[in-house]
C-alpha cells in the first residue's frame, strides 16, 4: 500500500493520503462527529483514554492540544476520513518521546465502520510518517487483551508481539490486561 503526504516539513503536521483514506490533522468542525462515534460504550471500553459518556466539550478540548502537541513534537493526532466523501471515520495518532527516539501508536474507529481494513490502513500510514517523516527508532502500540481485532490490526502493519502485562490498567471498574506489540526502524 502506498501513500503520500502534502507536505515533508514536520513544523506543520501533514496530511496522508492511501488508496481509501485521507489521513489529516482534526478541525475544530470535526468536534461533533468525534462525539457522535465515539459516544458509544464499546468503543470507550476498548480504549484507554476515551470516556463514557462523551460530550462536545471534551472533543473540542481534546482537539485543541493538537497543533501545539505537533509542534513540540509530543503528538501527532490525524482523523481518518475517507477519500471518497471525507466523512470522519475515527482516529489515530503517535504519541512522541523524542527524548528515546520513540512513539506509542493509538487508534479508534466509529463501529458503523469496524471490520473494513480501515484501522490498518491507517495504522500503516502513520506508522510510514512516524518512521520516514518523523525519523523515529521505534514505535510501539497497546490493546487490551478482550480486544483482538487490535491485535489483528497490529500484526497486519507488521508489528510483533512483546508480552502481556496482567491487570495493567482499570478500566470502568475492572482490570484489564494489556498486550503489547511494537518494531523498530531497522527491522522493517
Amino acid at each position: 500500500m502506498g501513500f503520500f503526504l502534502d507536505k515533508m516539513s514536520t513544523k506543520e503536521q501533514p496530511k496522508i493520503v492511501t488508496e481509501r483514506l485521507i489521513v489529516r490533522p482534526f478541525t475544530l468542525a470535526d468536534a461533533p462527529q468525534v462525539v457522535l462515534l465515539v459516544n458509544d460504550y464499546d468503543i470507550a471500553a476498548m480504549t484507554l483514554m476515551i470516556p463514557h459518556p462523551y460530550h462536545e466539550e471534551m472533543a473540542t478540548k481534546w482537539i485543541i492540544t493538537h497543533e501545539d502537541g505537533y509542534l513540540k513534537k509530543e503528538l501527532a493526532n490525524f482523523a481518518i476520513t475517507s477519500n471518497d466523501d471525507g466523512e470522519l471515520i475515527g482516529a489515530v495518532g503517535l504519541e512522541i518521546v523524542m527524548e528515546h527516539v520513540r512513539a506509542g501508536l493509538g487508534y479508534w474507529i466509529g463501529k458503523e465502520f469496524w471490520g473494513k481494513g480501515y484501522a490498518t490502513e491507517a495504522a500503516k500510514s502513520v506508522l510510514e510518517f512516524g518512521f520516514m517523516a518523523l525519523k523515529l527508532n521505534r514505535i510501539y502500540a497497546d490493546h487490551f487483551a478482550d480486544n483482538p481485532a487490535s491485535g489483528r490490526v497490529l500484526q497486519k502493519v507488521g508489528m510483533a508481539e512483546e508480552g502481556c502485562m496482567k491487570e495493567h490498567y482499570l478500566k470502568f471498574g475492572k482490570y484489564k490486561d494489556v498486550v503489547r506489540y511494537g518494531m523498530v526502524k531497522r527491522k522493517r
